[in-house]
């Protein structure tokens, strides 16, 4: 027998680029994989036959899908992955990589990738630092920032 379908999984719309993209993703996170490509068949008149359809994916863990839907609809900001980091050399790794190729930088950790998913790229550190007794004052660093800084953070609290 095949591998259970997840109940729930987050499916992202793309415009004919769903297979690199959920590639592109897996390759960045740690714990990633395609587990499916899903192909137009023939007589579907959607879409031209073996052209893909929909990827079934994981990053670390959790579900996606990459439906190949065409360009009616576009990602946006309201919508994000979001992912924790555990030092600044993997923030600095999966920052770079995402924003490359004409991905844009946002503020707070956010970020654009060439698709057009928002990221959310959070070192651990910086999550704790918010909750620490300078919150206050590591959020005020933290506004400023575009990439997040662990070492910045860490002297805005001292």
């Amino acid at each position: 027998m095949g591998q259970e379908i997840p109940r729930i999984a987050t499916c992202l719309w793309f415009d004919g680029q769903a297979l690199e993209a959920a590639e592109f993703y897996c390759r960045i996170i740690p714990g990633s994989r395609i587990e499916r490509v899903g192909r137009y068949s023939e007589g579907k008149e959607f879409a031209e036959p073996g052209k893909v359809m929909l990827v079934e994916f994981t990053l670390a863990g959790a579900p996606f899908r990459a439906v190949n839907g065409g360009s009616q609809f576009k990602l946006s900001e309201a919508v994000s992955i979001s992912v924790s980091t555990k030092d600044q050399v993997e923030t600095d790794r999966i920052w770079d990589t995402l924003s490359a190729d004409g991905g844009s930088e946002n503020n707070c950790g956010w970020l654009k990738d060439r698709f057009g998913l928002s990221w959310q790229i959070i070192p651990e550190q910086a999550l704790a630092l918010l909750q620490g007794p300078n919150a206050t004052k590591v959020l005020r660093a933290l506004l400023r920032m575009k990439k997040i800084i662990i070492a910045d953070l860490e002297a805005a609290a001292r």
